[in-house]
């Protein structure tokens, strides 16, 4: 198999041709941001002179690290090259020191999560509003981050990762925010944490007020309840299914996430 190697801005437009073959939502400005985010983690390999395949790692800090934008091209599967990205990004998130790594697997990358040592944790569905008719007035405030509420939500300190999506589009409401960006397929929602329900649907409301024209994609942890709620009131109907996975390193404690405060998820890239 050839070497793998790190990706850089330049890789943005070889990585595009792998995403679109897979279908999949993300823009260059994805690209980008991944790359600025990680620029010693995003990993690839190519064959007869052209980028084949692709694995990125996001660390935050070293509590946590997110597999994403596992792509090969379809020409290539079979080959061991999305096995030989995955030992050299988990062999090169061990090395830093990283406790937990997580990811969404789709049906056909699973198998080979769990033959690296991942489990499974729950579903993560993609559900999707069709274009429709803005929903309501704004009932959001500008944006404020509050930094305990999101690490108390998702496990780990992912302020970095915030920083990049809130120059996008962002909200804060009561006592949650949210943000969002466009995509290839559907304008995307979330990541969206909240400590309540009503808070979460005016951020919901601002999202879809801002995007009446097109079809939005959201996120959601299948197990939260009110999360999953949320989406048919505003008349999202399910996509796609993954499946939630993790790996820890060693006996590293439970990261402590609560996943009800998640409303919204930061999309596959980044948990």
């Amino acid at each position: 198999m050839n070497p793998v190697r790190r990706l850089t801005p330049a890789d943005i437009p070889a990585a595009m041709r792998l995403k679109e073959a897979a279908g999949w939502n993300q823009t260059a400005e994805d690209w980008r941001n991944v790359l600025a985010l990680a620029p010693e983690g995003c990993f690839g390999i190519d064959c007869d002179g052209t980028l084949r395949a692709t694995a990125t790692a996001v660390c935050f800090g070293r509590e946590l690290a997110w597999i994403g934008m596992v792509l090969t091209d379809p020409a290539y599967r079979g080959r061991g090259l999305a096995r030989g990205l995955m030992e050299h990004a988990l062999e090169f998130l061990r090395a830093s020191g990283v406790a937990w790594v997580k990811l969404d697997a789709t049906d056909m990358g699973r198998p080979l999560y769990q033959s690296l040592g991942f489990h499974d944790e729950g579903a993560i569905e993609r559900r999707l509003r069709p274009a429709g008719p803005a929903m309501r007035g704004d009932r959001t405030q500008k944006f404020y981050l509050d930094a305990t509420l999101d690490r108390e939500a998702f496990g780990a300190d992912r302020s970095a990762l915030l920083g990049l999506l809130a120059g996008i589009e962002s909200a804060s409401s009561g006592a949650g925010h949210a943000m969002g960006r466009p995509g290839s397929n559907a304008a995307f929602f979330g990541p969206c944490v909240a400590r309540s329900r009503e808070s979460a649907r005016d951020l919901a409301a601002w999202f879809l007020d801002r995007h009446p024209g097109e079809g939005v994609y959201w996120d959601v942890l299948a197990e939260n309840a009110e999360a999953v709620a949320l989406t048919r009131e505003f008349g999202f109907e399910r996509a796609r299914s993954l499946v939630r996975m993790a790996l820890s390193f060693g006996s590293a404690p439970p990261l402590g996430n609560h996943d009800e405060l998640v409303f919204a998820t930061a999309g596959f890239e980044y948990g």
